[in-house]
């Protein structure tokens, strides 16, 4: 199976329990304001690889992720290539290694997505709004998509770790913080939720790809401000 991904960290400590191989998918539905990875949108681009090269790779790191790790797919969005997303699933957990899905919870193919979730230990899951409306200010989607995939990780039990990035001017205030909170208390299984800060490290990029910046002039997000948020919501 062929299919296209941005780039491999190997030994990544971040995205999953343990030490883990993250493979990032090329290809993303989502126009995210806060985006710092444009060069991920479009899904034909970068690498052409396949699903056994991607696994043969992974074993060759067995014994630094097989015990507390594993491999992650994140993005882009990795849902979007469901089959090849899907195979490699398939031939990790064959493999005998542990699987994360880093996802939106969009851009999927409904006869797909119970089979994906299958082969997946743990979701990854990004909020990026919790209205439609900011929803849709945020991401140029409707938030329907990301809806059913959350009652379908609901209802297949899936274990989940909850990731938000908290940006400047758009929802970085207490009340947004007790607002997730009371949100996130009707979510079952969820093991941790991180609040992520955001940064403008991708400007550059944005350059290069001649797209606009939306949120041009928006500083750094003060990671004293995160920890406050953190306690917050605990």
């Amino acid at each position: 199976m062929k299919g296209y991904i941005h780039s491999i960290e190997t030994l990544g400590l971040a995205d999953g329990p343990g030490v883990r191989i993250v493979i990032f998918m090329q290809g993303c539905p989502l126009r995210c304001l806060f985006c710092h990875n444009p060069d991920t949108w479009e899904k034909g681009q970068n690498l052409l690889t396949t699903s056994d090269e991607i696994v043969n790779m992974v074993r060759k790191y067995r014994n630094f992720i097989e015990q507390n790790g594993g491999v992650t797919l994140s993005g882009g969005e990795p849902l979007l290539q469901g089959e090849f997303t899907l195979d490699i699933l398939k031939k990790c957990k064959k493999a005998g290694f542990h699987t994360a899905l880093d996802t939106s919870g969009t851009g999927y193919s409904i006869e797909l997505l119970d089979e994906i979730l299958k082969y997946t230990d743990l979701i990854l899951l990004d909020i990026k709004a919790l209205t439609n409306k900011n929803y849709e200010k945020i991401t140029g989607k409707k938030m329907d998509e990301y809806n059913y995939f959350l009652k379908r990780i609901q209802k297949l039990n899936k274990k989940i770790w909850i990731r938000q990035v908290i940006t400047p001017g758009i929802n970085d205030t207490k009340e947004y913080i007790l607002k997730l909170k009371k949100y996130l208390s009707n979510i079952n299984n969820i093991e941790r939720i991180d609040l992520l800060p955001y940064h403008n490290l991708g400007v550059d990029k944005y350059k290069k790809l001649g797209l606009k910046y939306r949120l041009e002039g928006t500083p750094n997000m003060d990671k004293h401000v995160i920890k406050e948020l953190e306690e917050l919501l605990r």
